[in-house]
């Protein structure tokens, strides 16, 4: 089956460091198609980071958090260093290429 499968979510204080991984199954993934989304209860699924044309992050986690990709392990990962309160989500894992997520991890920063 065709699969992204998000891993290494859990509770950390404000401060400290996460670092989530996306294993993607039955494909190989375009680094350039690979979006990582987050969402709270009750908002709507909000862009973290990408890879399109080099990474790119949205304006509240520049600088904190960084996407990259292990091509030979078809693994996406990001890591979140300077965890706040606010990065409290779940977090999902996205082939846009294939409108493909994953069944997310939560995350919870105290």
């Amino acid at each position: 089956d065709v699969q992204l499968v998000e891993s290494g979510g859990g509770s950390a204080q404000a401060g400290g460091s996460l670092r989530l991984s996306c294993a993607a199954s039955g494909y190989t993934y375009n680094k350039d198609c690979m979006v990582w989304f987050r969402q709270v209860p009750g908002k709507e699924r909000e862009w973290v980071a990408a890879i399109i044309n080099g990474a790119r992050y949205a304006n509240s986690v520049k600088g904190r958090f960084t996407i990259s990709t292990d091509n030979a392990n078809n693994t996406l990962s990001l890591q979140m260093d300077r965890l706040r309160p606010e990065d409290t989500a779940m977090y999902y894992c996205n082939d846009r290429c294939r409108t493909l997520f994953g069944p997310g991890t939560q995350v919870t920063v105290s």
